[in-house]
């Protein structure tokens, strides 16, 4: 029996792409780089800032010094600009009124950074409780690993094997698997159904509600 639901932040309960296209493409004009499309940027979102920028740089440019500057502009162009455009999905908020009615504990992982996936969940999400939001400390541990994700059974106070961890992404479906989470994948997030099959989910959701048939 689950006992509690371990979400991916974006691309899994909210649409941030707008948010953060705007945001890494205002960090490349200001140094004259090529912008990229909404859709080149939701495929460089997943495994973190550092990563989408070193994937958002041109080539003679991703070297450390380009990197960190980039960086860090983004990061503080983002935190001011990270709750513009960024809202649920539809039926996320059924979905959560669903899982507190039946007294699920709820928890966010995300590899965007700590700060911001707090601001993001607080300001989206201050109707529902979520007992612990944890976003990206240290580039070593971020999703897959499982360490994180660890922490957050424990502090849960609930085992692995009675948590469902859901995303949209591999990375998100590795970690479940990595830490021994229920991997369930959705399909309206950043990634394809086949890629999540093929990573291991368990279970792949339509729309959110899908998932209390797991339950």
């Amino acid at each position: 029996m689950f006992k509690g639901v371990i979400f991916d932040l974006d691309g899994t309960l909210v649409n941030s792409l707008e948010d953060i296209s705007n945001a890494i493409n205002t960090v490349l004009k200001k140094h004259n780089f090529p912008t990229h499309s909404i859709e080149t940027c939701q495929s460089y979102i997943g495994h973190g800032v550092r990563d989408l920028v070193v994937k958002a740089l041109p080539k003679e440019n991703k070297n450390e010094e380009w990197i960190d500057r980039c960086f860090h502009e983004m990061i503080a162009i983002y935190s001011e600009k990270c709750t513009i455009k960024t809202a649920m999905y539809a039926g996320i908020s059924d979905l959560l009124d669903e899982l507190t009615t039946r007294k699920l504990k709820l928890a966010v992982f995300s590899n965007k950074a700590d700060e911001l996936t707090k601001k993001v969940v607080k300001a989206v999400f201050s109707k529902w409780n979520f007992e612990v939001v944890e976003g990206l400390k240290v580039e070593a541990l971020k999703k897959p690993n499982p360490t994180v994700a660890l922490e957050i059974s424990k502090k849960l106070g609930i085992p692995t094997e009675q948590l469902i961890f859901v995303g949209d992404t591999d990375v998100d479906i590795l970690t479940a698997k990595n830490s021994g989470m229920h991997p369930v994948g959705v399909v309206w997030g950043y990634r394809t159904k086949e890629e999540l099959i093929l990573s291991g989910a368990k279970y792949i959701l339509k729309k959110p509600l899908d998932l209390i048939k797991i339950l």
